[in-house]
């Protein structure tokens, strides 16, 4: 791709989450997401590939049609109430919808179908702004209208999603596959508190997205897309591959890394709310998603050639790793100690 062009789909990328998270007005925001969806399919199928133009086709209609739910919302609730400001969504039907909208966008279950395969046949670093960037405007219209929101439909789809993120994981080899159920299951942790505590969705989406750059910027150094290459990863760069072993039992949420802070306050905040039924059900559908955790750091870790599998190994020089990364390892291994601090922030 020329570097002119991905700069400007890079640029409108940012420009379309700026306008979005800043906006009040629901026009405002449905012009940002309009303009992400559109700044991010030449990314998607920067690769002349089947899979990649597949995965663009598919991500186009999905956004489209979310976006018109969105904008059918807003109009329904302009229409009744006469307000187009964001924070002033009262309408039933409209928060119905609304939720609709930005669950599809999101990928939340039951409309997770589309993100997997998207992720699938999209490049790793386009996978990862699919993961983290792309869902941060989605997140921001739904903090912004949470106390409008139905917190039956948002608790269900919540299990749901906790639920099928973690089960449908558990077959597969493909690395952006795992990591797109990985976030289908993280979506569900961050709605089940959104009514009851819209600032700690906030910091969960945050943790999340640091965890998960780390991993993708890693899996990018180390070439790998699935399981089998990744147990030759030690053989290349033996310090990196332990540093990705931390940051995928730091998504699993595991103590004493930085993953476990979120979930931690998940479930301290549901047991104040009453809903010890509710953290536990959901505490427990996470042992599913800490299983394929567990898979990648052992075949990362300690897998090591020679083995059975049938593929050539893949050796490289030893070159320096990027700053970005080293960063975002150390920020999503090392943030637990800081926790008084962070949550002193919300």
């Amino acid at each position: 791709m020329n570097p002119q062009a991905k700069l400007i789909f890079i640029m409108s990328l940012f420009a379309g989450t700026t306008i979005t998270i800043s906006s009040n007005h629901w026009m405002m925001a449905w012009t940002g997401l309009e303009i992400n969806t559109l700044a991010i399919l030449p990314l998607i199928s920067k690769h002349h590939h089947p899979r990649a133009i597949e995965a663009s086709t598919k991500y186009f209609l999905v956004q489209a049609t979310a976006s018109t739910l969105l904008l059918f919302s807003s109009m329904t609730n302009a229409w009744f109430t006469g307000q187009w400001d964001i924070m002033q969504l009262t309408h039933p039907m409209s928060c119905t919808l609304l939720t609709i909208a930005v669950s599809m966008k999101l990928g939340l279950a039951p409309f997770h179908f589309w993100f997997p395969e998207v992720l699938q046949g999209s490049p790793l670093i386009t996978s990862l702004l699919l993961a983290t960037i792309m869902k941060y405007p989605p997140m921001t219209l739904l903090f912004l209208t949470s106390h409008s929101l139905n917190p039956t439909l948002l608790t269900t789809m919540a299990i749901t999603s906790a639920a099928l993120g973690g089960w449908m994981g558990l077959n597969q080899t493909q690395l952006r596959k795992i990591m797109a159920f990985s976030s289908i299951s993280h979506l569900g942790w961050m709605t089940i508190i959104l009514i009851y505590n819209p600032n700690l969705t906030l910091l969960t989406f945050y943790l999340y997205s640091l965890t998960t750059a780390a991993i993708f910027l890693i899996l990018n150094t180390i070439k790998s897309m699935k399981i089998t290459t990744m147990m030759t990863a030690w053989t290349k760069t033996p310090s990196l591959t332990a540093i990705l072993m931390l940051a995928l039992l730091s998504l699993a949420g595991l103590p004493p890394l930085t993953g476990f802070l979120p979930k931690w306050q998940i479930i301290q905040e549901l047991t104040k709310q009453e809903l010890t039924p509710l953290a536990t059900t959901i505490a427990l559908l996470s042992l599913l998603g800490l299983f394929f955790y567990l898979r990648l750091a052992y075949c990362a870790t300690i897998t090591l050639p020679p083995n059975s599998m049938n593929h050539m190994k893949q050796w490289q020089a030893n070159k320096s790793t990027a700053t970005l990364t080293t960063t975002f390892t150390v920020l999503s291994i090392m943030l637990l100690p800081l926790s008084p601090t962070i949550l002193s922030l919300l």
